[in-house]
């Protein structure tokens, strides 16, 4: 199964983000939280949609409660935070568990790709990232702390954008 075979709901309003629609882009997908020590990354983030979506990069948020509490926010909550503090335009997916029994399809694909310190498994903490290629194979993860505009993430992306 492709990651692009998976269906998400919206952060807000009704309906899914059938990941379909990215097929022949590449994805950073970076489970995401509003009080977090790591939550300035949502500017980073914005910063590579900003500089890679015309290239074909899509920047895929999805909040998740799962660490600490530290995203307990309403759909609407989460939304008016990340434009507001950080402007953030890239599309945001309603919250799921990434972790555990009721881990999220979409994360079940993503997991067992390992890092540069060979971790696979579950997500550890907030804002680790997957790089999806156009293909929808999960190419890359990134540890937490690996900041999203950092020489090891940008040169992932340049390598499998598709344009």
């Amino acid at each position: 199964m492709s990651v692009f075979d998976v269906q998400i709901g919206a952060l807000t309003g009704d309906g899914f983000v059938g990941l379909e629609q990215f097929r022949g882009t590449a994805m950073l997908v970076v489970n995401l939280a509003s009080k977090c020590g790591l939550t300035p990354q949502y500017a980073g983030l914005q910063v590579l949609h900003e500089t890679y979506a015309d290239r074909g990069l899509t920047v895929l948020g999805v909040p998740s409660n799962q660490f600490a509490g530290q995203e307990p926010g309403t759909p609407a909550e989460i939304a008016e935070f990340a434009r507001s503090t950080f402007g953030a335009t890239f599309p945001i997916t309603e919250k799921v568990d990434v972790n555990g029994a009721g881990r999220h399809p979409l994360y079940a694909a993503l997991v067992d790709t390992a890092d540069d310190e060979d971790h696979s498994g579950d997500v550890r903490w907030n804002f680790e990232k997957f790089l999806v290629d156009p293909d929808g194979v999960v190419v890359a993860r990134f540890a937490p702390q690996v900041a999203p505009e950092s020489p090891e993430i940008t040169a992932a992306i340049e390598r499998v954008l598709p344009r």
